[in-house]
């Protein structure tokens, strides 16, 4: 080391961020139950469904996401829910206060299809997802989003939902130039649908907003009238855990069914899943600049031998130091990080250099 320290001027440090992206696919094979729902778990308070990778029990499983359900309680299905109707509504104030905010009355403000929180359509039933830490890291990818929704329009089975199947692909195609950053939680984009969507007129591509994708928070949240409304009216949800097994609409699912047998019948009904997640890596750049008149000498006991430098032969020649260790230290001194040359630098009074050390968090 050297026996000084040398202060960075003001233009020696300077700060980037760099996004880096790492697919995400999540196939319809976990979501629908691979190991015969195995990767599924069912918390015993009843409030949302976590599904898995692998069998959760397993120490290699991997959580991806949960699902769960909530209702506001202007909803015109309010009134008729028979199940768990108190923990529906508290799961949609809680995530809209989280999500979504107040008004200046101080009252929860509804999700909302357009992204103008004072007026226009809302979310008054709506299924959400938010997803693992894990995959989405710091946040999603804008533009990035897709989920497959599937059913048959002769209310088959959940096991068979995909065998003749009609198809809607979520996307946030307009995430990437378009999103709103009027939530709490960060930025967001509208979830529209777009397929072959039967119930409407014309029978053919439709796209229809449907939805929130809540990038920062990882979390999508999509209205229920995706399985009436968009597709085909005879959607029916049968074979749901619990139930009596007589095929269901959307609208009895979720005034008669638990939350996690609403979770198991939705989650039938998702194909694939996949988005880019983003990982932001931030980092400072420090430029230790050494002069020809600086860090020519060691501080190290072995340097010198009776009082004279050990690597000079003649007292003329030059004085020789190898660079091999940068330190960061703190206004009093205190040492905060080390860096490494990958091997010694050699140092002369008649030799400078400009070392550059980055630093990422």
């Amino acid at each position: 080391m050297a026996s000084i320290y040398k202060n960075l001027a003001s233009g020696d440090k300077v700060s980037t961020r760099t996004l880096l992206h790492e697919a995400i696919p999540i196939t319809g094979t976990i979501v629908s139950g691979t190991y015969a729902d195995g990767n599924i778990k069912n918390p015993s308070h009843g409030m949302y469904q976590a599904v898995y990778d692998y069998p959760f029990l397993s120490s290699s499983a991997n959580h991806i996401f949960d699902i769960t359900v909530g209702i506001h309680e202007s909803s015109p299905l309010y009134s008729s829910i028979s199940s768990q109707q108190s923990k529906k509504k508290n799961v949609y104030n809680q995530m809209a206060q989280t999500l979504v905010g107040y008004d200046i009355t101080g009252s929860i403000l509804k999700f909302d299809r357009d992204g103008d929180l004072t007026s226009g359509a809302k979310m008054d039933n709506v299924f959400i997802i938010p997803f693992s830490r894990l995959l989405v890291k710091d946040q999603i990818k804008k533009g990035t989003f897709s989920m497959t929704l599937g059913c048959t329009t002769d209310g088959a089975k959940n096991g068979t939902a995909f065998g003749t199947p009609q198809l809607l692909t979520i996307t946030d195609t307009s995430g990437s130039d378009q999103y709103f950053v009027n939530s709490p939680v960060g930025e967001y984009g509208i979830l529209y649908a777009t397929g072959a969507i039967l119930n409407l007129p014309g029978n053919g591509d439709v796209t229809e907003a449907v939805g929130l994708l809540y990038y920062q928070a990882g979390i999508a949240v999509i209205t229920s009238s995706v399985f009436s409304t968009l597709l085909d009216s005879s959607v029916e949800f049968d074979g749901v855990p619990g139930a009596d097994g007589d095929a269901q609409s959307v609208d009895q699912l979720i005034t008669g069914s638990s939350i996690q047998n609403i979770a198991s019948a939705v989650r039938s009904r998702i194909g694939n899943i996949q988005f880019n997640n983003t990982t932001e890596l931030n980092s400072t750049i420090y430029f230790a600049r050494v002069n020809h008149n600086e860090f020519n000498y060691s501080t190290n006991p072995t340097y010198l031998t009776g009082s004279k430098v050990r690597v000079k032969t003649n007292s003329t020649d030059e004085p020789v130091s190898y660079i091999t260790t940068i330190g960061l230290y703190s206004d009093d001194n205190a040492l905060l990080a080390v860096a490494k040359l990958s091997e010694p630098l050699k140092k002369t009074p008649s030799t400078e250099f400009t070392l550059r050390c980055r630093l990422d968090y």
